[in-house]
C-alpha cells in the first residue's frame, strides 16, 4: 500500500491531474469512479489505484492483468480531484482520431466543429449530449480546453470513450476541408442568419459553436459560408454553449428521423 504522497506514483498521478502538458507528453488521462473505470476499453487501461478502503473481496483481481496499485484513504484523496472520491480511478491511454478517421464512417456526417471553449463543464456536457443525438465526431481548435481535463472527462459521463474527436491546427482549413467533401457548414450566429429549424440537416452536416464569451470568430463564421440562429425571447442575447449544441444536434437528428 502506497501511504505518502512523496512516493513517486503520487507525484505522477498528480502532475497528470492538474497539468494538460504532463498528460500530452505521457499520453495518458486520469478518470474517477468505477463506472467510468470500468466502462474505460480494458486494452486503454494502463493502470488502476484503489483506495484502501474501497478495497474488497474480487476488487483487485477484477482487473485481470492491469497492474493495480493499493493507496492509503489519505493518499487517495489528495490525487482525487472529487470533493468526494469514490475510490478508485485509471490512468487511461489518450485515443485521438485524425479528422480523416472521423469521416470515414459509413453514417451520414453529423459533426460538431468547436472553436475556442473554455469550460470544462460546457466541453463534457457537449460530448455527452452530442452521443445522445448521435453526432458522428467533434472537432475542436488547438486553443479549446484540454479534453483530457479530469472536469472534462467526468461531464461527458463515458462518453469521451465512444464519440470521435480530433483537434486541428487551423479550424479555418479544416471547415473548408469539410466542406470540399461536401459536408454542409453551420456557423451558429445571430445575425444575417436562418432560424435554425429552417435550414435542412440530412445530409452531410456540421455545426460551428464559438468560445462562452465572444462566440466564433469571424473567420470561422465566414469559412462555415452558411449561418443559423436560435430565436431568443425577452432580454437573453446568447445560450450556453452546450445549450446551443444540444439543440442544433437534436434538430438534426429530429429530421433525419422523419421518413423521407
Amino acid at each position: 500500500m502506497i501511504t505518502s504522497v512523496s512516493n513517486p506514483k503520487v507525484k505522477r498521478l498528480l502532475h497528470l491531474r492538474k497539468q494538460a502538458k504532463a498528460r500530452r507528453e505521457a499520453g495518458l488521462f486520469l478518470v474517477e469512479g468505477e463506472k467510468m473505470c470500468k466502462e474505460a476499453p480494458k486494452d486503454l487501461v494502463a493502470e488502476v489505484y484503489i483506495s484502501e478502503s474501497h478495497v474488497g473481496a474480487g476488487e483487485v483481481a477484477g482487473w485481470g492483468r492491469i497492474p493495480v496499485e493499493i493507496l492509503s484513504d489519505s493518499v487517495f484523496r489528495t490525487v482525487s480531484d472529487t470533493q468526494t472520491p469514490q475510490g478508485v480511478l485509471a490512468l487511461v491511454r489518450q485515443r485521438e482520431r485524425t479528422l480523416k478517421e472521423i469521416l470515414s464512417g459509413r453514417q451520414i456526417p453529423l459533426l460538431l466543429i468547436l472553436e475556442k471553449l473554455q469550460d470544462p463543464g460546457n466541453l463534457g456536457t457537449v460530448l455527452r449530449t452530442g452521443e445522445g443525438a448521435g453526432v458522428t465526431g467533434v472537432v475542436m481548435s488547438g486553443d479549446t480546453v484540454d479534453i483530457y481535463n479530469p472536469k472534462v472527462v467526468r461531464a461527458t459521463m463515458g462518453s469521451i470513450y465512444r464519440v470521435p474527436f480530433c483537434t486541428v491546427p487551423d479550424l479555418a482549413e479544416a471547415i473548408g476541408d469539410l466542406s470540399a467533401r461536401g459536408i454542409v457548414c453551420y456557423a451558429a450566429a445571430p445575425t444575417e442568419s436562418l432560424d435554425y429549424t429552417e435550414a435542412d440537416y440530412r445530409g452531410p452536416t456540421a455545426f460551428l459553436i464559438g468560445n462562452e464569451g465572444n462566440g466564433l470568430s469571424r473567420e470561422a463564421i465566414l469559412a462555415a459560408g452558411k449561418r443559423v440562429r436560435i430565436p431568443m425571447a425577452g432580454e437573453v442575447e446568447s445560450l450556453n454553449a452546450s445549450m446551443a449544441a444540444g439543440l442544433l444536434m437534436y434538430e438534426a437528428a429530429r429530421q433525419r428521423r422523419k421518413p423521407g
